[in-house]
């Protein structure tokens, strides 16, 4: 899931330099929200770590 949030910032930076304002932005927008899920489920799969180990 990483790897898609660094695929679109690569497109984001790509399509900046270009000039491609609403490229560039969307990208970003969909880098930022695909890492803070990646986050959300690493922190759900922690927590269900710790329960189950106890």
């Amino acid at each position: 899931m990483l790897r898609w949030t660094l695929i679109f910032l690569v497109i984001a930076i790509i399509a900046a330099i270009f000039g491609f304002g609403g490229i560039a932005a969307s990208a970003a927008y969909i880098a930022k929200v695909i890492f803070f899920i990646a986050i959300v489920i690493f922190l759900v799969s922690l927590i269900a770590g710790s329960f189950r180990r106890n």
